[in-house]
């Protein structure tokens, strides 16, 4: 099972293993060039254990669909518990999901990477997933209490979080050279420099 913040368990399930092989699978050759014999190989498992698990490749897919955003998710929950300025809280996420996308690349690839659209039609658009929507109204949070410069929640989410889901899929794509962590200060600092709310000296 791929995890963010946990090892697997040793020995895996074969659920998990079966998720763990998609997911590698699913990010290195794309979705549609997948098949479940290839899922059943890599993984080592029976093609009747993948039909009675998942009910088949879209089964797989939105099951590691639903998990990862989990693992988003909780990963977001952590720094609101630990962080209460919406400014820190902002930084916090961008510099975890630049790390993890040097630590758990495929992981980060088939969140953010990935063209959901076309292998899961019957779910929402990543934007409208829990994760993302907490990530909004940490951005809503920061424009209504001074620290953030007010403007439309579409235009500053997009400033933000939407620069930062650029600057992965740079990196995933091989544009960017440099693991991201290199550019956070950087990156953060172009940010403020547009959001932050100006004070007079």
């Amino acid at each position: 099972m791929p995890y963010l913040n946990k090892l697997p368990e040793n020995p895996e399930p074969l659920d998990c293993r079966i998720l763990t092989a998609a997911l590698d699978l699913f990010v290195e050759n794309g979705f549609h060039n997948v098949s479940v014999h290839h899922i059943q190989k890599r993984a080592n498992v029976s093609i009747g254990s993948i039909y009675k698990h998942f009910g088949g490749k879209e089964g797989i897919a939105k099951a590691l669909y639903t998990h990862i955003l989990a693992e988003i998710e909780q990963l977001v929950d952590r720094v609101l518990e630990q962080r209460k300025k919406p400014r820190a809280q902002v930084q916090a996420i961008i510099e975890a999901l630049f790390g993890h996308t040097e630590t758990h690349k495929n992981i980060i690839a088939y969140v953010f990477h990935a063209k959901h659209s076309e292998f899961l039609s019957d779910q929402p658009p990543i934007c409208d997933a829990s994760p993302f929507l907490k990530m909004r109204a940490i951005v809503q949070n920061g424009m209504e209490n001074g620290e953030l410069t007010k403007t439309h929640e579409w235009v500053a989410m997009s400033t933000i979080f939407g620069a930062m889901a650029r600057m992965i899929q740079l990196r995933l794509d091989g544009t960017i050279k440099n693991p991201l962590p290199e550019y956070a200060d950087q990156f953060l600092d172009s940010i403020w420099n547009g959001m932050a709310i100006k004070t007079a000296d």
